[in-house]
């Protein structure tokens, strides 16, 4: 029996894992995102799609027989900072009498792309714990309402991340998740910097309209996406922690593509939740713990420009943790090949 015949039986779960109030509710953010706070499920912590499927003979494999998985993902929103930014953090350190730093964002001054193109440093430290991860760049142009670099300044670094066995993937802009054509120009402006296939998609503030986005994503040729997560919580926005095929109730056919729900974006804590982000740790070990009774996925979104001061912290204590739990840790694509 597959995912989608399990989870027919029980016509709730059916209904949270296929979103369905998300196909006529009204409500929507200012980003056109549905909210958890319009949800009927409450219980947002609990994968309970993925138990409900684990309770009825659903299993997963991982290399080396690792318990669960950990997908690691970075969006790239930016990879400059401006020199008041700079400056800022220099003012910041001085007040610390943080002497090294001082000395570090000084040396910075004259770069206008350290320290936000850290995907170096990010690597060396996901390679540390045995970890890879997937960087999902943004590919848009001048005048475009997301455009915050040049695709192909970025060039050199994203060769060293592919040389390296990590994985680049596209970071949609503000409209794309409802145009397929742009999803699609997108995608091959990013090819010609990669020189291989892109695959793997999560469209920027995680803007995702369903089931269209997941159809329109197929049609651009994309074999998975990482959207599915709420902004404003954490957790399992329709109780799955394992990847899946959609469904779309109004074709009444599964979608063609594969998606890795979202569990965990960075910006969520500080942001929506109001928690910060040094406090953070105590509910993402919680939803750790929660994915590996599942023997399921925890996806997490880190951007490079989190990766400084408590936000990198956290990261590499997550990364500590999941390492003690024996978990798989490892990009998108990884997962997909290991799922398809």
């Amino acid at each position: 029996m597959n995912m989608h015949d399990i989870l027919r039986q029980d016509p709730e779960i059916w209904d949270l894992f296929t979103r369905k109030e998300e196909y006529t509710h009204p409500l929507r953010d200012c980003f056109d995102r549905f909210p958890y706070y319009a949800s009927r499920n409450r219980d947002i912590f609990e994968p309970r799609a993925s138990l409900y499927l684990i309770d009825h003979g659903y299993s997963v494999d991982y290399p080396d027989g690792a318990p669960f998985a950990v997908c690691l993902t970075h969006d790239i929103d930016s990879i400059y900072q401006s020199i008041l930014a700079k400056g800022m953090n220099i003012y910041r350190s001085f007040k610390k009498r943080d002497f090294s730093g001082i000395l570090r964002y000084t040396g910075q001054i004259r770069s206008r792309k350290i320290p936000l193109c850290n995907f170096t440093q990010i690597m060396d430290l996901e390679e540390k714990y045995g970890a890879k991860s997937t960087f999902f760049f943004m590919a848009e142009t001048p005048g475009e309402c997301d455009y915050a670099y040049d695709i192909e300044d970025a060039a050199p670094e994203i060769g060293n991340i592919i040389d390296r066995g990590w994985e680049v993937g596209l970071h949609g802009g503000h409209t794309a998740y409802l145009n397929p054509q742009e999803m699609k120009e997108k995608k091959e402006r990013l090819e010609k910097v990669t020189g291989k296939p892109v695959i793997g998609y999560r469209n920027h503030y995680l803007r995702f309209r369903v089931p269209d986005t997941w159809e329109y994503l197929s049609q651009a040729g994309f074999l998975y996406d990482t959207t599915l997560g709420y902004a404003d919580c954490a957790g399992f926005r329709n109780g799955m922690c394992h990847p899946f095929r959609p469904f779309n109730l109004n074709t009444g056919k599964e979608i063609d593509i594969m998606e890795i729900p979202l569990v965990v974006m960075d910006g969520t804590f500080p942001h929506y939740m109001r928690i910060p982000i040094d406090r953070a740790w105590v509910m993402i070990k919680q939803l750790i713990d929660r994915v590996e009774v599942c023997h399921g996925v925890m996806t997490i979104l880190w951007h490079n420009t989190f990766m400084e001061g408590e936000g990198m912290r956290v990261y590499e204590k997550l990364l500590q943790y999941s390492q003690e739990r024996g978990a798989w840790m490892t990009n998108a694509a990884s997962l997909f090949k290991k799922k398809s």
